[in-house]
């Protein structure tokens, strides 16, 4: 028996329907703070993602030679292919530019719980605006697309300029040491790394800084860094938005790429991959040939927001069985049409069971309604609506009937 591919999954129509209702309300969401779609290919020239994260990234993508010889990935993320559509297409777009996007991904990386090899990811770009409520306003959103998806976590928000003051004695070596320990959250790995090249005196300072409560504990470590007004700024844009979040400058996001806010999103239930959401602001256009230009986006794990629900049911809409005879199908494809054209979902037996087996059969599906055409109803031109869930049932009209189902979904 042939098996689908490591780190793949099949998603059979219930668990889909899960994930097309946090679809929609994530797209909902994103609708309202003005940020209109994108679709970009699934697979570029690989050149566009080393250039983004470095040759290294090369063995976690699926990358490979076209039938013309040219180096081609499948995207490991989306936020480069943004930034080089923005570059071909977009430059002269009015600014800020609001995009979002839903795609899959794919990486070569051992597979485990909420880490897969092919992965969905949804996120938003805001390009061409530089001021603290532009920051603000993309880790609103970020938050609102969680919250309405009804997982359970916490958002972290911090800023770079604090972290690379403290490190600026440090060569560009030694400060990815410092920041690849940070990244790990592993303490005794960041006090050997500081050790290690002799400078065990920042270890104090940083660790203050990391654990720093509020910004005036901040400014207590740095002292009055340019960044300082910003950072308060967007604090105070996020507070004004009521925006629930703990800081965190020990946030290391990336020296070398990010260049202002950092945030990240925790999922309270998933254990040690419990990262949910990542982002920040960043300058990349110049890299593919466009002009220097702002930008801010995040990408959230689709896939690992769906673990974290567990058993998750959403709103469902009522299902109508339509149940008839040999010599009643015709009114039955009727009935089902003028369901189906309002919007309901209407299903008939196609292996010829008895009236009652396909009523019985319709109580087992999960059905809400059956609609009952016998010879009588037929003739009169009327159907019985039973409620499955009550056994309540009453004859009336097609059109009534309708109408009692559309109502009830609403």
């Amino acid at each position: 028996m042939l098996q689908k591919p490591r780190g793949t999954r099949d998603f059979l129509p219930a668990e889909m329907a899960q994930r097309r209702y946090i679809e929609r309300r994530m797209r909902n969401v994103a609708a309202t703070f003005g940020y209109g779609e994108i679709v970009t290919p699934m697979f570029e020239e690989q050149e566009l993602f080393t250039a983004k994260s470095g040759k290294g990234i090369i063995g976690e993508m699926y990358a490979f030679e076209d039938k013309g010889g040219r180096k081609i990935a499948l995207r490991p993320e989306i936020t480069a292919a943004v930034s080089r559509a923005y570059v071909n297409e977009a430059q002269v777009a009015p600014k800020p530019i609001r995009w979002f996007y839903f795609a899959e991904c794919f990486r070569y990386e051992r597979p485990q719980k909420g880490r897969y090899r092919q992965f969905w990811q949804f996120g938003a770009e805001l390009i061409g605006a530089d001021s603290p409520a532009a920051d603000a306003e993309v880790i609103a959103l970020s938050y609102e697309l969680l919250r309405c998806s009804g997982v359970q976590f916490i958002l972290k928000i911090g800023h770079l300029a604090p972290m690379r003051h403290m490190l600026a004695g440090l060569n560009t070596v030694e400060q990815k040491r410092v920041m690849a320990a940070l990244d790990k959250r592993d303490m005794n790995l960041f006090e050997n790394s500081l050790a290690s090249i002799g400078r065990a005196d920042l270890c104090e300072p940083l660790v203050r800084l990391i654990t720093a409560q509020t910004l005036d504990d901040v400014w207590a470590v740095t002292g009055d860094i340019p960044e300082k007004p910003r950072i308060e700024e967007t604090f105070s844009c996020l507070k004004d938005q009521n925006i629930p979040f703990a800081q965190n400058f020990g946030i290391a996001r990336g020296l070398d790429y990010y260049t202002g806010m950092v945030f990240e999103g925790f999922a309270d239930n998933l254990g040690a991959e419990n990262q949910i959401l990542g982002g920040g602001v960043y300058r990349l256009a110049h890299l593919f040939g466009g002009k220097d230009v702002p930008s801010c986006g995040f990408a959230i794990g689709f896939d690992r927001v769906m673990v974290s629900f567990g058993e998750l049911r959403p709103e469902a809409a009522p299902i109508v069985a339509v149940v008839c005879t040999p010599a009643s199908r015709s009114a039955a494809y009727t009935a089902a049409a003028a369901f189906r054209a309002a919007g309901v979902t209407a299903v008939m037996d196609l292996m010829d069971r008895s009236f009652g087996a396909q009523l019985s059969s319709a109580i087992k599906s999960g059905a809400s309604y059956a609609v009952l055409i016998g010879a009588n109803e037929a003739t009169s031109g009327t159907v019985t609506l039973k409620n499955l869930a009550s056994a309540s049932q009453k004859k009336t009209s097609l059109g009534e009937a309708v109408d009692e189902v559309v109502n009830d979904s609403c």
